[in-house]
């Protein structure tokens, strides 16, 4: 391994870490869910809001960060993100609903510079073959983390940690870090880095909007990821709790299980795509085998299978929606790499900011104010559902920008 290859390796890594952490916060209010409606004073509805906002700031900055990555590099933008989500922390944490909202915010704007850098990083430093593997492998960073700020930090709050402390010990973890990536992530060189006017970033933009796959993609892996975002990381406790009649310990390690199961399903499809050189297909089976899953947890008795299994395979066969990210990234100009990610971002992620608030309303709504049974949930998140069938077929009019279908047609030799 060379220097430069050495160098892009650490900035991946690096990158990563940041969006382990990222998603761990991103994640720990679902264990957290009655200490903060009593602490800020809201309704169930209120609450998921407060947690949305979150998606907010993490979609509309994607497109920030993709063209301000395209532009000034990795060392001078991915480091104020992380200073970002850690000032976001610690304002979340002070318990007043002043500052959570501003802080929760933050929080969103700040992570987005994470994914999207580490697929800028990609783009940028390694080649296509190796595309999707990595990409997966670092969303498996990100799972990671959603997966700790569910497994891990729910014993803490059960053990009677106050959950104004985790946030604010959190941003001081914020702050640690984006010290780390400043010092460590390799410098760029000038000819990697392209100056220009703001109206040029916004060109950069309009490019991969304009391009009627970014806008499919965008779509398939925000339609393939609601499931997670907002049922599991927002829901996924008290739909056990409520609906199923676990305790607090099991239905906080039983919803951890989702994303431990995109822990090993991000880098598994990924390498899967990239051997198999087709994207469609790995896309398609995600999607198929999400549904089949989200429709037994949703229907199904939860007694019959293992514990944990199911969890563990909608985690991982979900873990397909990473692949569209690489999708975009073949599909658009070479040097909109960090642009192409932050467009996806920016859709897959609106998504959820706008029906995160729209399904706790909801449930609200169905249960009467009253704790929800089974039948609220079955009700409220049933469009999921739906949603993942119009992902399957979205996913058939995406074209095939794999190296097998890139690869130049043998015609027989005439004699």
């Amino acid at each position: 391994m060379n220097r430069s290859q050495r160098s892009a390796s650490v900035a991946w890594f690096l990158t990563a870490v940041f969006f382990f952490y990222q998603y761990m916060l991103r994640s720990a209010p679902a264990v957290m869910m009655p200490q903060l409606s009593e602490a800020f004073g809201l309704s169930l509805a209120g609450t998921a809001s407060l947690i949305g906002l979150f998606y907010y700031g993490y979609s509309v900055f994607s497109l920030v960060a993709g063209a301000a990555l395209d532009r000034l590099g990795a060392r001078a933008v991915i480091p104020v993100g992380a200073l970002v989500v850690g000032c976001g922390s610690f304002l979340f944490g002070l318990g007043s609903l002043t500052s959570a909202n501003p802080g929760r915010l933050l929080q969103g704007v700040g992570g987005a510079f994470a994914f999207v850098g580490s697929v800028y990083i990609v783009g940028r430093s390694f080649p296509p073959s190796r595309a999707a593997t990595l990409i997966g492998a670092a969303q498996m960073f990100g799972m990671a983390g959603g997966s700790a700020g569910q497994f891990l930090v729910g014993p803490l709050i059960a053990g009677g940690v106050r959950w104004n402390v985790f946030w604010i010990a959190m941003g001081i973890a914020g702050c640690l870090i984006a010290l780390v990536l400043f010092l460590l992530l390799p410098r760029e060189s000038v000819a990697n880095q392209r100056s220009g006017s703001m109206r040029s970033a916004i060109h950069s933009v309009e490019i991969v909007f304009r391009n009627p796959q970014s806008i499919l993609c965008g779509m398939i892996a925000g339609l393939l990821f609601l499931p997670t975002t907002i049922f599991d990381m927002m829901w996924g406790v008290r739909f056990l709790q409520e609906a199923h009649g676990f305790d607090y310990g099991a239905a906080v390690v039983r919803s951890a299980t989702v994303p431990f199961g995109w822990i090993i399903g991000s880098p598994v499809l990924g390498w899967l795509t990239d051997r198999l050189g087709r994207r469609k297909p790995v896309i398609f089976g995600g999607a198929c085998a999400t549904a089949a899953c989200l429709a037994w947890i949703l229907y199904g008795p939860p007694e019959v299978l293992p514990p944990y299994v199911l969890g563990l395979i909608t985690g991982f066969s979900s873990g397909t929606a990473m692949i569209p990210y690489t999708v975009i990234k073949e599909a658009n100009p070479p040097n909109l790499s960090g642009t192409a990610a932050g467009v996806i971002n920016f859709l897959n992620l609106t998504l959820t900011a706008v029906l995160g608030p729209v399904f706790g309303w909801f449930l609200q709504t169905a249960s009467g104010g009253a704790p929800p049974e089974l039948q609220h949930y079955q009700l409220t998140f049933q469009p999921l559902l739906l949603g993942v069938g119009v992902a399957l077929l979205l996913t058939l009019g995406l074209k095939e920008t794999g190296a097998a279908a890139r690869m130049p047609v043998q015609l027989p030799e005439v004699a």
